[in-house]
């Protein structure tokens, strides 16, 4: 069966895009609001006697703080632990400048009678520091791995989804801020503006504005001229029997239909003619010095067949059926990773981490290994072969033959 989500995990921030006359909150004036709280004694706490409600949500070597809560007993059974992330006072996160802090958004709380703004910081400088309290808010918390976030995430909860994206929002700005902290023109300091929104060269002379970063990406389902195979690969570093699609950076000065047909080429072999887009997800989970790559989904239609495996890129390239892909994208097998992996972070809130692979989220009831699966509803990868697997690809042109 086909999983149809909202939106795609990352995607559909509930922080972002609220303006309206009782939620608008300005960079400028949560910031001033939070330096009031920070320092009681400031300018800006006598100019804000009643300032904004400020949550702070605290990160260590990229890694969010979350609680985790054991489901109710009568459905202990049948449901797994819920996670969410906490939010603590500024009082809780001590010790830190006021541009230490990155502006998220603003939220009305309460029943629309307060605006809150929200807030991240990387306390990783303070290892050995205390975050956090007694009266952090309800059960234990700890930092965990922003991907092992992503899988445990209920997919069907869309307030979960929703701090899912917030999380991976917070993340991609705050390793940006830890790798641009100097100006590319001139190499003088890079300061936070617009709340950490931005940045600015420090210098004068030069006083050039720097921008987020973001790496975009294609990522492809290759599908071959009578429409009834796909192409799916497999990487060195995937768990074992875990395909997935094609995808690559995209160079300067190239479009998006020629980066699907030149990386398609250059790791496989295969020509291909026509390109279709199918939709985009934000990306947070990859290397630090790639804090948000954007990925942008397409089918691509195969002029041609064989296979050459660049084995510098990929482990292995194989054309699947559609049959074979079906059962790859078995929703049990997925429910089950994601209730594994809420109980894991369960255990590192409890203070108990206890290791498993991912592979061994990928067992059938008989405890048989999966023959073959593709990654869960958390990536735009299952999106695009369940979209093709059981909805159909965009149908060819007559004039396929001439792409």
């Amino acid at each position: 069966m086909a999983i149809h989500l909202r939106a795609h995990a990352f995607a559909a921030n509930p922080l972002r895009g609220v303006s309206t006359a009782t939620t608008a909150v300005s960079p400028s004036a949560a910031a001033e609001a939070l330096r009031s709280v920070l320092d009681p004694s400031s300018a800006a706490a006598a100019a804000n006697p009643q300032p904004y409600l400020s949550k702070i949500l605290p990160f260590r070597r990229g890694r969010p703080l979350a609680r985790s809560t054991d489901p109710p007993p009568a459905s202990a059974a049948s449901a797994a632990p819920i996670w969410c992330l906490a939010w603590l006072p500024p009082s809780l996160v001590p010790g830190l400048a006021p541009d230490a802090f990155v502006f998220l958004g603003a939220h009305v709380e309460g029943g629309g009678k307060e605006a809150a703004a929200y807030w991240a910081v990387d306390v990783s400088e303070g290892e050995g520091a205390t975050v956090g309290g007694p009266a952090d808010g309800d059960g234990p918390s700890a930092f965990v791995d922003l991907r092992t976030l992503m899988v445990a995430t209920d997919w069907s909860d869309k307030d979960a989804m929703g701090e899912l994206a917030i999380a991976g929002h917070a993340r991609a700005l705050l390793e940006w801020h830890s790798t641009a902290k100097f100006c590319g023109a001139c190499g003088a300091k890079a300061v936070p503006t617009e709340a950490g929104r931005r940045k600015q060269c420090s210098n004068e002379s030069c006083k050039k504005r720097i921008y987020p970063r973001i790496d975009p990406v294609v990522i492809m389902l290759v599908i071959d001229k009578e429409n009834d195979r796909a192409l799916l690969s497999r990487q060195s570093r995937f768990v074992p029997r875990m395909w997935s699609c094609l995808a690559g950076f995209i160079e300067p000065g190239e479009g998006l239909e020629e980066a699907v047909r030149r990386e398609t080429w250059e790791e496989t072999g295969i020509e291909v003619g026509q390109v279709v887009y199918h939709s985009s997800q934000p990306w947070p989970v990859g290397p630090n010095t790639m804090p948000c790559q954007l990925m942008m989904g397409f089918f691509a239609y195969a002029k041609s067949l064989e296979i050459k495996v660049d084995k510098q890129e990929l482990e292995d390239a194989q054309w699947h059926s559609r049959e074979d892909i079906k059962k790859a994208l078995t929703f049990a097998e997925h429910k089950k990773a994601q209730r594994t992996n809420a109980a894991k972070v369960n255990q590192i809130c409890m203070g108990a981490e206890k290791g498993q692979s991912l592979s061994d989220d990928f067992k059938v009831e008989s405890g048989e290994p999966a023959p073959m699966f593709v990654p869960g509803p958390f990536a735009i990868a299952h999106h695009l072969i369940s979209a093709w697997a059981f909805e159909g690809a965009p149908k060819l042109p007559s004039s396929f033959s001439n792409l």
